[in-house]
């Protein structure tokens, strides 16, 4: 298994630069089921902050990466089903990616709910709002 930094796979999925794109697909593209890349959590948040921030992607462009790669199989996905649990949320909501996950991970980890000072991601994350 091979660990996939966050600048690999924006360099993957922006095909933006003209050294380390070419590089980023190579590695990516070599991968196998028997030889799979390992995408961590921070990973994921990291490259959805990047896309939205540093591209100005739009949330179905993230949504859509975010599938590719949690459907493929050369890829291994940390925590992949509470990924997958956060992209719904996301997709359905105006929630940020990132409180979706925080409250999807606080979920699975058996917490009773999620305190946030943040009015909207107690909206519409699910999370609750401490007063």
């Amino acid at each position: 298994m091979i660990g996939l930094d966050t600048n690999v796979l924006v360099r993957y999925v922006t095909q933006d630069d003209p050294v380390q794109s070419p590089k980023a697909s190579e590695l990516i593209e070599s991968l196998t089921t028997f030889t799979p890349g390992f995408v961590s959590l921070v990973s994921v948040v990291e490259l959805v902050w990047v896309l939205q921030s540093c591209y100005q992607s739009a949330k179905s462009d993230i949504v859509t990466v975010l599938e590719t790669l949690l459907r493929t199989r050369e890829l291994t996905i940390e925590h992949a089903e509470i990924i997958w649990q956060a992209l719904r949320r996301f997709t359905a909501s105006k929630a940020d990616f990132a409180d979706c996950l925080i409250e999807r991970c606080a979920h699975a980890a058996g917490c009773e709910y999620t305190a946030t000072f943040d009015l909207s991601a107690a909206k519409a994350a699910g999370m609750k709002r401490l007063t």
